[in-house]
């Protein structure tokens, strides 16, 4: 079987296991009561999907679980990412990824999306309503400079 090298894990530890590069506040011991504790990992888009690709090169029997075992992942994770890339959600974005921590979660944006929909059929009606407005001013204004003409000057006018 073939070595494979990582397309995201290079650079991130040297081969004993130490951080490479970083401030000092990255080489310290945890504290506080969970510091033996692991810290969950969070896989950007760009990382996904570069898994992804190469989960699905692989031809050879044993190497797509190689793969897992080297990136530390299950094949449940694969599963995720394969449905949320069908789903449209797992997209490479250029600059800063829309999302992820504080991002907006599927309900919010299904719920902004049916507000979005509400008001723009309430903005419909609004200018509908503005253009008749503007129809019966009009109206209106003509009414009053034929009711300006006083009917008893014209008959005072014409003798009689």
């Amino acid at each position: 079987m073939k070595t494979m090298t990582s397309p995201v894990r290079t650079g991130h530890t040297q081969p004993n296991g130490t951080p490479t590069g970083g401030s000092r506040k990255d080489l310290r011991a945890p504290r506080g009561p969970r510091a033996k504790q692991a810290k969950r990992r969070t896989f950007g888009p760009d990382y996904k999907l570069a898994i992804l690709a190469e989960y699905d090169r692989c031809t050879e029997p044993g190497e797509r679980g190689a793969l897992l075992r080297r990136e530390g992942l299950y094949s449940s994770i694969i599963t995720d990412w394969r449905r949320q890339h069908r789903e449209g959600s797992l997209v490479v974005t250029p600059g800063r990824s829309e999302g992820g921590r504080g991002g907006p979660s599927r309900s919010e944006l299904a719920r902004l999306r049916a507000e979005n929909e509400r008001l723009k059929r309430k903005l419909a009606k609004a200018e509908a309503i503005i253009e008749v407005q503007g129809k019966v001013h009009a109206l209106l204004e003509e009414l009053s400079k034929s009711a300006d003409i006083d009917p008893n000057s014209i008959d005072n006018s014409t003798p009689g």
